[in-house]
């Protein structure tokens, strides 16, 4: 397990998650036990993504469309989910990732929406293998699309891939625009940068245009969309772009 932030999912390695960028590769040769560790961490996430594969492939046989939710603690997924409850025109299932309790779910299905809790225990991240849990549940013939909201954390979960097709990334106003820049590894793995909390901008020094320009050098294009899960501002954006990404995810299985 990770012995520095208390991940436990069954696998041993140290705390480096596959960030095979970030080792240096004279370090690798010079250091036959950080090469074995390396080989030890491609072989767990080898495993992961083929179990990643195979959720993907499920639901692109039912044409479900899965959106990945990733942020820190507190941004706000949980509500945009109830928000989108009552504006996005697909009928939509949600696999929830928690340390502990079902709270977050539980407010799911309070606005009608079917919802699954994965309770990682001291797991910071959702990986292919707790997914693969919630999948003999699924209303796969209930639902056009899916969330899977993951464990609240801007590290470790942009290293294992769930089985979605697109990924959303989360950040709000109280935790700054300089987050975007400290975590690359998440920021680039973004489909879309959403920024949350927009009704307290009056309140902390964010510098919106500063988050969108650091958001576009790490992920060139990416859209960013700032979000007020108060009065709504935003919403009906990150529904056109749910909605384009819906189509795109059809018409690719359309064109196999």
């Amino acid at each position: 397990m990770c012995d520095s932030c208390g991940c436990a999912t069954g696998h041993k390695h140290d705390h480096n998650h596959g960030h095979k960028e970030e080792v240096i590769n004279e370090d690798i040769k010079n250091n036959p036990q950080l090469s074995h560790k390396v080989t030890v961490i491609e072989k767990i996430l080898s495993k992961n993504n083929a179990m990643a594969d195979e959720i993907r492939k499920t639901f692109d046989e039912h044409k479900i469309t899965c959106f990945n939710m990733m942020s820190s603690p507190g941004s706000g997924k949980t509500t945009t989910l109830e928000n989108l409850a009552d504006k996005l025109p697909y009928k939509f299932a949600v696999i929830e990732g928690d340390l502990e309790t079902s709270r977050d779910a539980e407010r799911i299905r309070n606005k009608g929406i079917w919802s699954f809790q994965l309770q990682t225990g001291r797991a910071c991240h959702l990986d292919a293998g707790m997914v693969k849990h919630a999948i003999p549940h699924f209303p796969f013939d209930e639902v056009e699309v899916a969330f899977i909201e993951n464990v609240g954390n801007l590290v470790c979960p942009a290293s294992y891939d769930v089985g979605a097709h697109y990924n959303m990334v989360f950040v709000s106003v109280p935790e700054g625009d300089d987050k975007i820049e400290k975590y690359p590894v998440m920021f680039r793995k973004a489909d879309i940068v959403v920024i949350t909390k927009a009704d307290m901008l009056e309140f902390f020094d964010f510098d919106v245009k500063r988050a969108k320009e650091a958001a576009n050098k790490l992920k060139p294009g990416v859209p960013v969309v700032l979000l007020n899960n108060k009065t709504g501002e935003g919403l009906d954006e990150i529904i056109e772009w749910i909605k384009s990404k819906r189509e795109e995810h059809l018409k690719s299985l359309e064109n196999r």
